[in-house]
């Protein structure tokens, strides 16, 4: 009687395989990764299944569970109406929380914002790059997230990039480990529910790394239809609520394999035939960044706050590209500044094509400009590195803002340097051409008055044989403590320039040799918030960075 049954099952699926294999075939040939040994732990963990559980003896694992991983096709519905449907059965006797995939950590402000009734549905969406960032249908998420809100379940995104290189999922795996683990130190009492793509879900993979994070914690791993033991569970009969393929692994089946492969074609499908939209600057500034940290021998995905900033992927800038002005400062009123204020910023960033802006740990871009990006992830770098990322203003000395905005700029400049060398130097000899220019031109470019630009320069040209020869002066001249104190267009001006200078030095010594990577790298890190220390380490960097025949003259 068995064999019948088993034979009846055969007969019954098998249409059902071959349509499968079709289509399998077809979108091997767009994923050529999946050879990769990643991928492969996740095949070869999951092949077979040791027995059939009751909905019920499941129910009662997830129950027990203290962190329940869930295994997401991305592009399967039934897979996000599944989890929703778990979190919802949890939080009817339980604390719950959700941990989302499809958002990255950084973009945690917006989930909050969002769960209080501050944003919509639509803002959402826009302001955590949705279709941008992760490109699935948005339907599906949208009710995960809604019936969260409705039953008091906290969201968190845990993901961070790069989604598209493999070579840094395992630093993804150990990353979301960390937020999860973290996500339990806040609330202990709540079961986290966490929503992964399945091959996060090998027992090498995430799981691996939740046992180091939190080794007393229950973790179950909860799939969702795998090929094979979709497969062997129609080879044995009717198929099951759930499979365990291994103490505290399950598997369910909502949806065939099939259904799986048509679900990823058609968005595969839907990508190809969706409209060019502008091209994305993002990568661009990312790149710049990457190569930045590669030089400082900074770890983006670093997990302790000793030596390097911990989890410099979670406090990446946001980059708000747009094409024209109105559009740029349309985008930035959205995210939160004033009319005025980023108005402004549109205005600026038409001149130089970005700018960063600290407070709002945001880049305004209208284009890509080699020379002011490499600046801008420099100066979101050097941020981040002494932890004044999102840093409120507040009121410090006229001295230390100056010469912390000094320090700012000249590594900065510093940093640009190194992304691109040909950019123009920047030296002190520079500054006796200016007596000469053309009064109007100057004007027009620097919005001084001729004469008050005059006496900027007499500043600049007195302050670098300031720093040269501090000792030999008796007190501060007047004309640089009058300068310090002035607060129109002037003061901007000085302190760019004193920055690029300073930048400049900082760059010839370097590639001279008098400076070593270390010490430029313990720049980034020196905190200049306590009363005169910005004064200090520019005088320190000055001193360090004098050229050659200025040291020899010291």
């Amino acid at each position: 009687m068995g064999s019948v049954s088993i034979l009846r099952s055969r007969r019954r699926f098998a249409g059902e395989r071959h349509a499968t294999l079709g289509v399998e075939r077809e979108l091997r040939g767009c994923d050529p990764l999946r050879q990769r040994k990643y991928l492969r732990n996740f095949f070869e963990a999951f092949s077979r299944y040791d027995c059939a559980v009751e909905a019920a003896h499941l129910e009662s694992e997830l129950r027990a569970a203290d962190i329940i991983l869930i295994g997401d096709y991305h592009a399967l519905p039934a897979a996000q109406h599944f989890a929703a449907q778990v979190v919802s059965k949890l939080a009817e006797n339980n604390d719950v929380t959700l941990g989302l995939e499809a958002v990255f950590a950084r973009d945690q402000v917006w989930l909050d914002a969002w769960q209080a009734g501050k944003l919509s549905s639509a803002d959402l969406r826009q302001r955590v790059r949705f279709d941008a960032c992760w490109g699935y249908d948005w339907q599906p998420w949208a009710a995960l997230l809604e019936l969260c809100r409705q039953s008091g379940v906290r969201v968190w995104g845990l993901d961070c990039p790069p989604r598209s290189d493999l070579r840094a999922i395992a630093a993804r795996d150990r990353h979301a480990a960390a937020k999860i683990a973290e996500i339990r130190q806040q609330q202990p009492q709540a079961k986290v529910v966490a929503l992964m793509g399945e091959s996060h879900c090998a027992p090498p993979h995430l799981p691996h790394e939740l046992k180091r994070e939190r080794p007393a914690d229950k973790i179950v791993t909860l799939l969702q239809n795998v090929d094979a033991l979709y497969w062997q569970s129609a080879a044995d009969g009717a198929l099951p609520p759930a499979v365990r393929v291994a103490p505290d692994f399950f598997c369910v089946f909502n949806a065939t394999p099939l259904e799986k492969y048509e679900s990823y074609r058609l968005c595969v499908e839907r990508w190809r035939q969706e409209r060019p939209s502008p091209p994305d600057l993002r990568p661009s500034f990312m790149n710049l960044l990457d190569a930045l940290l590669h030089f400082l021998r900074i770890e983006k995905y670093c997990s302790h706050n000793t030596t390097q900033p911990r989890f410099l992927v979670d406090l990446l800038p946001e980059i708000c590209a747009r094409p024209t002005v109105a559009a740029l400062s349309l985008a930035l009123e959205r995210s939160g500044l004033s009319r005025e204020l980023a108005q402004q910023t549109a205005n600026r960033a038409q001149t130089h094509g970005s700018l960063y802006l600290p407070a709002y740990n945001t880049i305004a871009a209208l284009r890509f400009e080699i020379a002011r990006a490499a600046e801008d992830v420099a100066r979101f770098l050097h941020r981040a590195c002494r932890g004044a990322v999102h840093a409120a203003f507040s009121e410090i000395p006229i001295e230390d803002g100056f010469y912390g905005a000094a320090v700012e700029q000249a590594l900065a400049y510093f940093g640009s340097r190194i992304l691109y060398p040909t950019r123009a130097a920047v030296r002190e000899q520079d500054l006796y051409a200016l007596y000469a220019a053309d009064p109007e031109d100057l004007q027009r470019e620097t919005h001084i008055a001729h004469r008050d630009f005059m006496r900027t320069v007499d500043f600049l040209i007195l302050h670098k044989d300031y720093e040269a020869h501090a000792r030999r002066y008796y007190q501060l001249p007047h004309l640089l403590a009058e300068g310090l104190g002035w607060s129109d267009a002037r003061r901007a001006y000085l302190m760019e320039k004193l920055g690029n200078m300073l930048g400049n030095e900082l760059y010839d010594a370097y590639l001279e040799g008098a400076l070593s990577k270390r010490f430029i790298r313990g720049l980034f890190f020196r905190k200049l918030e306590s009363p005169g220390a910005a004064r200090e380490l520019y005088f320190l960097i000055a001193a360090r960075a004098a050229p050659r025949c200025r040291r020899r003259l010291n």
